[in-house]
């Protein structure tokens, strides 16, 4: 098989300052992509801010004979995404690729989080997801092409102690994705998200040494670079952490037909038989659920 290159083709990676934006960058770079390099420069917690992580980013890429440019927009801010998607253009004249990956925490258990870390981080992980994807949309459907991804988490996937913000956020990136798998479809843009497990600032202070070795960025970046390429799937949540990759999916079980007139003891009753994943499915998209149900009542 022949090594994937991206010669003549443009990728925009938010959040690539460092950590696994920052490795991706290179290594998109490193294969003949242009690379528009954002990043804001904000602590993890969202404070702060400038230019000076995106720019060493770039500097890296053109050390090594690649092309880049840097672009400090916030993924929340209208007028930001607009200008970070007008550089792109005006330096190279098409966007090939988003990987969106800009994010941050505000951890705190459920009783002690306020409704302002609730909205700056859906603000960041799911806007800062929603509008980059948009403003490159009508781009990607009028050349027929593009790929991107979208960073998830086991936190939404899942579930962690502390992050009902965050896990909301990167859940509702999936639903995003889902649906933008379908409608990009016609013209040849895919859409797909990475479910990390890495060593980046966010998780530095979490584990020891040799843990965070194990968990280095570039193995998380091998599949990115899959998910950016020509041979792409759609609609896949890709997993993956020291150098371990797997598929995760929504699915479910094929269930019981507890007729027309069905009271609550009976789904009580037929708890066993609705729960048995034996059969379960992953489905491709949400009509092929009601076919299901209409198929299980024998109206179809």
């Amino acid at each position: 098989m022949p090594e994937i290159r991206f010669d003549g083709q443009v990728a925009i990676v938010t959040g690539a300052g460092g950590g696994l934006g920052r490795s991706h960058a290179l290594e998109l770079a490193r294969r003949g992509a242009k690379v528009v390099v954002n990043d804001l420069g904000a602590s993890i917690d969202g404070s702060g801010g400038g230019s000076d992580a995106a720019n060493q980013v770039v500097e890296e890429i053109r050390a090594a004979g690649g092309e880049a440019i840097a672009n400090g927009s916030s993924v929340a801010d209208d007028l930001g995404v607009e200008r970070m998607v007008k550089d792109a253009m005006d330096a190279w004249g098409r966007i090939d690729i988003l990987i969106a990956n800009a994010g941050i925490l505000r951890d705190r258990s459920y009783t002690k989080m306020t409704i302002a870390d609730f909205e700056l981080v859906l603000d960041v992980h799911l806007m800062g997801t929603v509008k980059p994807a948009r403003a490159v949309w009508d781009i990607m459907r009028a050349q027929n092409y593009g790929r991107m991804v979208f960073t998830t988490s086991s936190g939404g996937l899942y579930g962690n102690f502390g992050q009902s913000n965050y896990g909301t956020a990167k859940m509702g990136i999936v639903g995003l994705m889902q649906t933008l798998k379908l409608e990009g479809q016609k013209n040849n843009v895919h859409i797909n998200a990475i479910s990390p497990v890495a060593a980046t600032r966010m998780t530095e202070a979490l584990m020891p040494p040799e843990i965070l070795e194990a968990l280095a960025p570039g193995r998380v970046t091998a599949g990115v670079v899959h998910l950016c390429s020509a041979d792409a799937p759609t609609g896949a949540i890709l997993t993956a952490g020291a150098g371990t990759f797997a598929l995760a999916r929504v699915v479910e079980t094929e269930g019981a037909y507890l007729g027309q007139d069905v009271t609550a003891e009976d789904v009580r009753d037929a708890w066993s038989k609705i729960a048995d994943f034996t059969d379960a499915h992953a489905y491709f998209a949400g009509g092929e659920q009601t076919q299901k149900f209409l198929r299980k009542a024998q109206v179809v």
